[in-house]
């Protein structure tokens, strides 16, 4: 049996850009009297899948403005949260209506390991459009801990099992698989401490309640800057600007993969791939000098805008690596 034709999700960006030329040419010939009018016909929805105020928004405003002002029809943001953000996912892998897009974090790739229904399938429902940011998750102790790096802190895990213990702002967020990741790739036996939410999870470090924590820059770069905390390791692949001295956990442990908090634009899986082309085309100039590089600056974020290709090629890699995480670190699926 032949293959059928790849989807818009499974096409790398080159041969988006040749099918939406394409399409445009044999529309133009099939109907040479009538004037497609360009995409956005009418305004166009951008679910953020959490409550407004978190740093989901703070990007997907940013886009949302400048494509409104670029492509001359409203594009607006609409919180949608609940059930961990699997009810907006779902509403975008859903949608049909051409006009609706999805901006989300990494929860896009980790829900499928954590619920047993989400509602979509990450991989097939939804149409990668590009990362727009992405920032590093940082393993970091007080000041005063007797933890002077990673190798320290590995080597006192194995000499006390179950003792060394790591705070996070709650199971199944990306920060906390990025702690049971270096569990099981170094053979830890670590104790998690979850708090509600990544203040909390910082505070408890400061204040001594837990021997380590994996946060992003947002909360730690004040404390760190004022000798407060100290960073130990990046879970990143490749070291961060704002830390070019502190090192990444694959740096020491081999086969751990590198994790980043990150967000992402996403259509549902029939946007056509000329939809795909003229957002990446509006939004290149975004990627340096702009409003939204500025804020994911302060946020300790590097804007990335790389199109279709790395985010497609991060989903192949994350949503079944989350997946085998869970089963092994015996996290429950709801």
């Amino acid at each position: 049996m032949l293959p059928g034709p790849a989807s818009a999700a499974q096409l790398p960006f080159a041969a988006l850009r040749r099918r939406a030329l394409l399409a445009a040419g044999l529309g133009a010939l099939a109907a040479p009297a009538v004037a497609q009018e360009p995409w956005p016909t009418r305004t166009t929805r951008i679910i953020v899948p959490f409550a407004p105020g978190g740093t989901t928004d703070i990007p997907a405003r940013i886009i949302a403005d400048h494509l409104t002002r670029k492509l001359g029809k409203p594009f607006v943001v609409e919180n949608r949260s609940g059930a961990g953000g699997a009810l907006g996912i779902r509403m975008v892998a859903q949608a049909n209506d051409g006009h609706t897009l999805l901006h989300s974090t990494s929860a896009v790739a980790i829900l499928p390991a954590l619920q047993r229904n989400p509602g979509f399938d990450s991989l097939a429902d939804l149409v990668p459009i590009t990362m727009t940011a992405a920032s590093p998750i940082l393993l970091v102790v007080r000041d005063d801990s007797p933890f002077r790096d990673l190798a320290s802190f590995i080597d006192a895990a194995r000499a006390e099992p179950g003792k060394i213990s790591f705070g996070t702002s709650g199971i199944g967020t990306t920060v906390h698989l990025a702690g049971e990741l270096l569990r099981v790739r170094a053979g830890l036996d670590l104790l998690h401490v979850p708090y509600r939410g990544s203040a909390p999870s910082a505070t408890a470090l400061l204040a001594g309640e837990v021997d380590a924590g994996f946060l992003s820059p947002i909360e730690v770069l004040p404390h760190i800057r004022a000798g407060r905390l100290r960073a130990l390791a990046s879970c990143a692949r490749n070291r961060s600007a704002l830390l070019p001295d502190t090192p990444c956990i694959p740096e020491l442990v081999p086969g751990y993969d590198g994790v980043q908090l990150w967000f992402g634009l996403f259509g549902p899986r029939d946007l056509p791939p000329s939809v795909v082309v003229t957002l990446m085309r509006e939004l290149a100039p975004l990627r340096t000098g702009s409003m939204l590089a500025e804020r994911m600056a302060e946020l300790g974020a590097e804007t990335l805008l790389d199109g279709p290709d790395v985010l497609a090629a991060r989903m192949r890699n994350e949503v079944p690596l989350w997946q085998s995480l869970a089963e092994r670190a015996g996290i429950p699926r709801e």
